[in-house]
């Protein structure tokens, strides 16, 4: 006999799971590298605070980085 196999039902929960994990993270690592920033101009003092910017700037790119990572990996599911 033939087995066929049922499609996969999506269930909106999950989805609204992982995006909601996603988001998390991206906000757990801007926040992260801006706190990085923070004390290193504390510890370093200067004119234009440039420790929180530099990392505050590479947080985003890098928590970008992350989000089209895992994008990329559930839309290929």
């Amino acid at each position: 006999m033939n087995q066929q196999k049922s499609p996969k039902k999506k269930r909106p929960l999950s989805n609204y799971a992982k995006f909601s994990g996603i988001a998390i993270q991206m906000v757990a690592i801007i926040i992260g590298g801006t706190y990085l920033g923070v004390f290193l101009d504390e510890k370093y003092p200067n004119k234009h605070s440039i420790y929180t910017v530099i990392c505050s700037l590479f947080a985003v790119i890098i928590s970008i980085y992350f989000v089209v990572k895992q994008i990329i990996k559930m839309s290929n599911r």
